[in-house]
């Protein structure tokens, strides 16, 4: 009878801590964005760009800081949006190796932590947390499951980002059809 009651007391302070924990402390999730173009740097939130990228209404310092760039709204709202189809349990696999810490290498070139340390780690937990909610990856949900409060973005180089994820899903097809 005592070592039931052990058990059972384990099992409710795991249940307790685990409530207390998922209820006290709030996600982590990218609130503030610094969109870089060459020179120019521009603070906005998450809620922002993805205001734009969800229905293409740009906001006014959003409009500003493309046009200052010179960058087509457009095709930056398409880069943000594209989705890449990717096996959460396999791309989590090929994140974890070799190979995949060069891709999150180039990635991390466009998405990155503002101290620049620990770029992999952040980009891999949103990789495979947007790629976990729909087997589906975009760029807009990589910035918005980026598990930092804020993340530099390099607008510049956003396209390079995009490709880098349709090589990703390439190579993952490639493994799977092997």
């Amino acid at each position: 009878m005592h070592f039931n009651f052990l058990g059972l007391r384990r099992i409710l302070v795991l249940v307790g801590t685990t409530c207390l924990l998922f209820l006290s402390t709030p996600a982590f999730a990218a609130e503030q964005i610094v969109l870089k173009y060459g020179v120019f740097r521009e603070s906005l939130s998450v809620e922002e760009l993805s205001t734009f990228a969800q229905t293409g209404e740009l906001s006014r310092s959003l409009r500003v800081n493309l046009a200052l760039a010179r960058q087509d709204p457009k095709a930056i709202r398409q880069y943000l949006t594209e989705p890449v189809k990717i096996n959460p349990v396999f791309l989590d696999r090929v994140l974890n190796s070799q190979i995949g810490n060069i891709i999150l290498d180039k990635i991390s070139q466009v998405i990155s932590t503002p101290s620049r340390r620990a770029d992999r780690q952040a980009l891999r937990a949103a990789l495979i947390l947007s790629a976990s909610q729909d087997g589906q990856v975009s760029l807009i949900e990589i910035i918005k499951n980026y598990p930092t409060n804020e993340v530099e973005v390099d607008g510049d180089r956003l396209e390079s980002a995009y490709r880098q994820l349709r090589r990703l899903q390439t190579s993952l097809q490639d493994l799977l059809n092997f």
